[in-house]
């Protein structure tokens, strides 16, 4: 059976490599510049490798994984910031997640894969719902999210202005079978924390139609979810 392998941009404390454990996933390596966080997960995770920092990688020197995932810093989105949005210092290494993905898949397909195993092929995105409503018009960040994140598998891709009444909680985009992404809010009291802390949470398959199917399945969830 194939492995399926996973890198954590934006790492903290590990909560993507520990999820991708309990799932039957292999963490490969980590991007993160605290110190605390690097000794908990090397501590916790003595396999996983690391890479320091974002802005320093090149995602075509790094090992291929199937997925990588990340939370971006959350401080120029958060409704509690400035909101100086996707246009801020910390929020705006989002755009470093998309160049190291971009340059992972290049290098893969140099090395003569295609379509579905051009790797990565899934990304995950985690933040608050305050990227909603920021950007220069009110929830144009969430559409530049998702405007960088297909645009990975498809060149070209334009996503229209949000509607005035705001981005819903979910959602889904897919383009015929080579690209497709979802979004959902999620809400930290339903899987078993004891407080109210809602997260966006967006999954992309980058060649093919399934990540609906991914986020939005019912199967295996918690017995507290809603």
């Amino acid at each position: 059976m194939r492995v399926i392998t996973m890198g954590s941009l934006f790492d903290g404390i590990g909560g993507f490599p520990l999820a991708a454990i309990h799932n039957g996933v292999v963490p490969l390596w980590a991007s993160e510049i605290e110190a605390f966080p690097i000794r908990v997960t090397r501590e916790r995770l003595p396999g996983m490798l690391h890479y320091g920092d974002i802005t320093k990688l090149r995602g075509d020197e790094l090992p291929p994984v199937d997925i990588i995932c990340g939370g971006s810093p959350c401080q120029d989105l958060s409704v509690a910031g400035a909101r100086a949005g996707l246009a801020g210092e910390r929020s705006g290494l989002f755009m470093e997640q998309i160049r190291i993905i971009k340059e992972m898949r290049d290098a893969d397909v140099l090395r003569g894969r295609t379509g579905i195993h051009v790797r990565p092929r899934f990304m995950c995105w985690e933040n608050v719902p305050g990227a909603f409503s920021s950007g220069q018009q009110k929830g144009d960040d969430f559409r530049v999210v998702l405007e960088e994140t297909l645009g990975i598998g498809v060149s070209g891709i334009h996503v229209p202005e949000n509607h005035p009444w705001g981005w819903r909680y979910s959602g889904a985009a897919i383009l015929g079978d080579f690209v497709s992404l979802c979004w959902r809010v999620l809400d930290a009291q339903y899987w078993g924390v004891p407080q109210s802390r809602k997260r966006i949470f967006l999954v992309a398959d980058l060649g093919a139609p399934s990540s609906a199917q991914i986020l939005f399945e019912p199967e295996s969830l918690p017995g507290h979810s809603p």
